[in-house]
């Protein structure tokens, strides 16, 4: 069962390896034939892809999808409120971080929304420990609830990462779409102490968010490694996978 805290104090055709967890399966992505599937279904969409995942997993996706949805008719968490972008995108990203972390880390996944990455990674990575945190209240609620209903052995805080920093230590934060490197390193400069590294979802600007960064000096205590670069399903669009480690 999730437990929702609040800090009083802090006001994307090729084939790769999907993860090294066999719980994970592969991922695959093609053109594969759905004509025997339900087209609305996550198992269409799935095999759309050529995802192939435990059909434990795909019952609690689409429990999440789900939940999700429910949730997205009250408050603004996806624009992905259908099985095939929520595959293409969501999943395709959870799927490039999973395959980068290794058994009983403890990972935080930073600024959450409704839950990607950190929802599905706790579905498709049982053997973490994953925390969310999301700094707006009603989001963070949602997020709860949904957990909750998941079952997943998973802590929502209502709290800024930064904020969480200050009393908890983390193998490896997550992060997607939360903002530019040069703000995160700002964010995190005070806290790498806690942070044992940072791994990131960015889209094809990444060099030029590097740059940035790097103009106003916020690389030089840093390695910085693209681990992973993938295509967004039915798309031209490149994604990577960064890590980033404070060499101090």
């Amino acid at each position: 069962m999730s437990l929702l805290l609040g800090l009083s104090s802090f006001g994307h055709s090729f084939v790769i390896k999907a993860a090294t967890a066999p719980e994970l399966g592969t991922l695959v992505w093609g053109c594969a034939s759905v004509t025997d599937r339900d087209p609305d279904s996550l198992a269409a969409s799935l095999a759309e892809f050529d995802i192939d995942l435990p059909s434990e997993q795909v019952a609690q996706l689409e429990q999440y999808c789900h939940l999700l949805w429910d949730w997205n008719s009250k408050l603004n968490l996806t624009r992905h409120t259908d099985y095939q972008k929520f595959v293409a995108r969501d999943l395709t990203d959870t799927l490039a971080l999973a395959s980068f972390l290794e058994p009983n880390e403890e990972v935080l996944d930073v600024g959450t929304g409704g839950g990607v990455p950190g929802v599905l990674l706790a579905i498709m990575r049982k053997d973490t420990q994953i925390t969310l945190c999301e700094s707006v209240g009603k989001k963070a609620r949602a997020v709860d609830a949904i957990v909750s209903e998941l079952q997943l052995p998973v802590a929502v805080y209502h709290a800024r990462a930064e904020q969480l920093l200050e009393d908890f230590r983390f193998h490896t934060l997550v992060a997607r779409a939360v903002g530019p490197l040069r703000k995160m390193l700002t964010w995190f400069e005070p806290h790498w102490a806690s942070i044992g590294r940072l791994l990131l979802i960015k889209g094809p600007n990444w060099v030029e968010d590097r740059a940035e960064a790097r103009h106003h000096g916020l690389c030089r205590e840093f390695e910085l490694r693209r681990l992973h670069s993938y295509l967004t399903p039915g798309t031209n669009i490149e994604n990577v996978v960064l890590q980033l480690r404070h060499s101090g």
